[in-house]
């Protein structure tokens, strides 16, 4: 019976490892989100950026499945479907969009890094994994040197109280499609879970892209590069991304594999002053570096469930 334990902890740390390595994947990718949305929102109207990118994904993945014959969803997953196309079709897309008008790319990244936090409480209260008193002393660590960020910058890096009002709206609309999301990867693969909330969002997504750029063109004259960023937000952040980091949440859990967003701020950072030319303070730094400390030792702490997670089939 030990020899048969040890067998099934060693298997569910492999699985554990894989699904960080898939949930690291997703965060790469995610991470261009911001600075292409900052690019995107100066050619285009805030709420043309969060339909049209889904409207794209749903173009995309339509194909996709028919050419897989994968059938209909069953209705026992129509909610958490529906929840999950809330928040990442509207939730998340539109209130970024809106406070990115209003404040930096990198100032949003370093905000939204609770979203891990929000994520794992919901996970708690949705699936009801178990983690360690470790694992919630570290993720709250890293939430607090978000709070004392945002407290002590004082609009210093161009924020202001409605963008981070904004961004607290987008990340629990985020989070919420994420656990809600991932809890539908029991039944069929992440990639099937995404397709399916952008394909069902189209005959919402279709309409209003439409009437919102007849309406709006007049006032924008998008250049090619933001044709490019809205193109890329909607191949990869609104669809590809979700195919790693849907496989990570479903094999690492999503509560610990959650935790690893939190790298994304560090990864938004450097891709705002790289790509963007955007002022990173040494203040934000400091952040993100703490941050990134809290989510290795998230990441250390020892899962109280593991052997009960090698058992649960992954798709």
């Amino acid at each position: 019976m030990a020899a048969a334990d040890r067998a099934l902890s060693a298997e569910a740390v492999t699985s554990r490892r894989e699904g960080l390595a898939w949930a690291l994947l997703g965060v790469v990718m995610f991470s261009f989100s911001l600075p292409l949305t900052k690019v995107a929102v100066r050619g285009f109207d805030p709420y043309l950026t969060a339909t049209a990118r889904a409207t794209i994904a749903g173009l995309i993945a339509a194909p996709l499945l028919a050419a897989n014959r994968v059938s209909l969803p069953n209705r026992g997953h129509a909610r958490s479907l529906a929840i999950t196309m809330f928040g990442a079709v509207l939730g998340w897309p539109v209130l970024i969009a809106l406070a990115l008008q209003r404040t930096t790319s990198a100032h949003v990244a370093v905000i939204a890094a609770f979203m891990p936090l929000t994520t794992a409480l919901l996970a708690v209260v949705r699936t009801h994994e178990r983690v360690s008193w470790q694992f919630w002393a570290a993720a709250c660590t890293g939430t607090a040197a978000l709070v004392a960020f945002a407290v002590s910058r004082g609009g210093a890096d161009g924020g202001d109280a409605i963008a981070d009002l904004l961004v607290v709206g987008a990340v629990i609309s985020s989070s919420w499609c994420y656990v809600e999301g991932a809890s539908v990867t029991r039944a069929m693969p992440g990639w099937q879970v995404i397709s399916w909330v952008v394909v069902l969002a189209l005959p919402l997504t279709v309409p209003a892209t439409i009437a919102i750029w007849a309406t709006t063109k007049d006032r924008y004259s998008p250049t090619g590069a933001q044709w490019a960023a809205l193109v890329l937000l909607g191949v990869v952040s609104m669809y590809v991304a979700f195919f790693a980091w849907y496989r990570g949440l479903a094999r690492a859990g999503i509560a610990r594999g959650g935790q690893v967003q939190q790298l994304q701020a560090l990864l938004t950072l450097l891709w705002s002053a790289l790509l963007l030319g955007e002022h990173v303070g040494r203040v934000t730094v400091l952040a993100a570096l703490a941050v990134t400390g809290s989510v290795v030792w998230s990441q250390r702490a020892r899962p109280l469930a593991a052997v009960g997670e090698a058992r649960r089939r992954v798709p």
